[in-house]
């Protein structure tokens, strides 16, 4: 007994020494993670400023104010698939992690067995003596973190978990974004429907107006058949509008979680817009941003399984231990005297393994450079994709004064060619030359708007806006 004593200290001392050498290696075997330094410099295109103020920092109903389009965006929230799904994936990550801080802790196992063994010698004199064995106890191994290994595994699936957690956001901006943008889209076919179905009820008066001529010999049969022609011109693009808003309708439908069917809305002349644009500083697209976030995210992850693989070339230490009860008689089984306890400790030291910690190793070094490429590449996109959301929003408001100038000459032209023509004094050629290009410009005017708000939208999304 004093012997077992002795050889239990020597044990428990050499893995002590073992493991306060191991924590003082450790800090050379795993690094510490660093966010990696990435220029943001002119990210912006042409955009010089340091005010910190950005429209990321909106929620997201503070930018969409239309109350439909408000209710829209709330049941996408609420109900759609793909983001509902992006919650289940935050609870398999949650779990994983919670597995890889168990790891950390020592296992226990319970057991309980009876064993029968019958006697070589019995057997040979014909007997039947025969030994039974009853035993009950408990047994546990701890793997020691001495170079950092499970530490590593744990931090990379604490990544793994956040990475989750902003794809889910990526997903919640991207949702906005694409309910905005086909409310916007539905908004303007609305008015392109309307702007067409008042156009063929103008050219129901020209007919009307060319009949009238052709009878009092001012113009000819061509006149009227020509205008007739391009009464249908018009006509024939209604039923392409509806089917494009109720393909739309569907789409809009899904992304809300519902079956295809109607929407309800306002009016595009009513839509507001914000009365300032606010880009902030490229630097803020690390902490906004999630499709960012995810990368860098995903950087770190690597960063640490490339820790993992790097402290698989050192010994792998653990302390086994067992207690319990073993006696021939059941009764006696959990008598003091039958009590048995074991405690020990070993080092495994990889040698030769056909080279799989050394390909661990490369492979994890080469993901890791391949995640630090894609995170910069991430930020770079995103920086462009802000750039052509400020230009767009600049070039709609430039396109939309011209256009209201453009418009109003065009509606004056047609009132005049109208006039002059009931009055025999244009040709019909002049008529429809100005009515077609009265239709074009106000179509056109549809669409430069359309453009504005879009590139609110996508400066929203691109900035990061729309998961705070």
């Amino acid at each position: 007994m004093f012997n077992n004593k002795i050889m239990t200290k020597r044990v428990l001392s050499s893995i002590l020494f073992v493991s306060f050498i191991g924590i003082l290696s450790s800090c050379s075997v795993t690094k510490r993670y660093q966010t990696p330094e990435i220029s943001t410099d002119s990210l912006y295109r042409d955009v010089t400023t340091t005010d910190t103020n950005t429209i990321a920092h909106l929620s997201w109903d503070e930018v969409f104010t239309d109350p439909a389009l408000q209710s829209l965006i709330q049941r996408g929230l609420n109900y759609n698939l793909d983001l509902l799904s992006a919650y289940t994936r935050i609870q398999q990550a949650q779990a994983y992690f919670n597995q890889s801080k168990a790891a950390l802790l020592p296992d226990l196992y319970l057991s309980a067995g009876l064993t029968q063994s019958r006697l070589a010698e019995s057997q040979r004199m014909g007997g039947s003596s025969s030994r039974t064995q009853y035993s009950l106890g408990a047994s546990s191994a701890w793997e020691l973190d001495v170079w950092g290994r499970l530490s590593s595994s744990k931090r990379a699936e604490f990544a793994n978990l956040l990475q989750t957690e902003t794809a889910a956001k990526a997903i919640q901006t991207g949702l906005i974004s694409s309910i905005a943008t086909y409310y916007y889209r539905l908004l303007a076919m609305d008015q392109q429907l309307q702007i067409t179905e008042q156009t063929v009820m103008n050219w129901d008066t020209t007919v009307t107006t060319m009949k009238a001529l052709k009878e009092a010999a001012t113009v000819t049969e061509a006149a009227v058949v020509q205008s007739e022609a391009q009464r249908y011109a018009a006509e024939v693009t209604i039923p392409d509008l509806k089917q494009a808003i109720k393909e739309t309708e569907n789409a809009l439908s899904i992304l809300i979680g519902s079956v295809p069917g109607g929407i309800e809305r306002g009016e595009l002349i009513n839509q507001p817009t914000l009365s300032s644009l606010n880009a902030g500083i490229p630097a803020q697209l690390l902490a906004n941003r999630p499709d960012v976030m995810q990368a860098e995210l995903n950087f770190r992850s690597q960063f640490e399984l490339t820790n993992v693989a790097r402290a698989s070339f050192y010994p792998t230490l653990s302390i086994t231990g067992s207690a319990g009860f073993n006696s021939q008689n059941l009764n006696n089984l959990l008598d003091p005297a039958a009590f048995i306890a074991s405690i020990g400790g070993g080092l495994m030291q990889p040698i030769f393994n056909r080279r799989a910690n050394k390909t661990r190793l490369e492979v994890a070094v080469a993901q890791q450079e391949d995640a630090l490429l894609n995170f910069r590449n991430t930020l770079l996109i995103a920086g462009q994709e802000v750039s052509n959301a400020l230009s767009l929003y600049e070039t709609a408001k430039q396109k939309i004064t011209i256009r209201a100038k453009q418009t109003d000459a065009l509606q004056k032209a047609a009132d005049y060619s109208q006039e002059l023509l009931e009055n025999g004094f244009a040709n019909y050629t002049e008529v429809i030359t100005a009515r077609q290009s009265l239709l074009q410009a106000q179509l056109s005017s549809v669409n430069d708007r359309l453009e504005q708000l879009t590139a609110v939208v996508d400066l929203y999304r691109s900035l990061g806006g729309g998961w705070k």
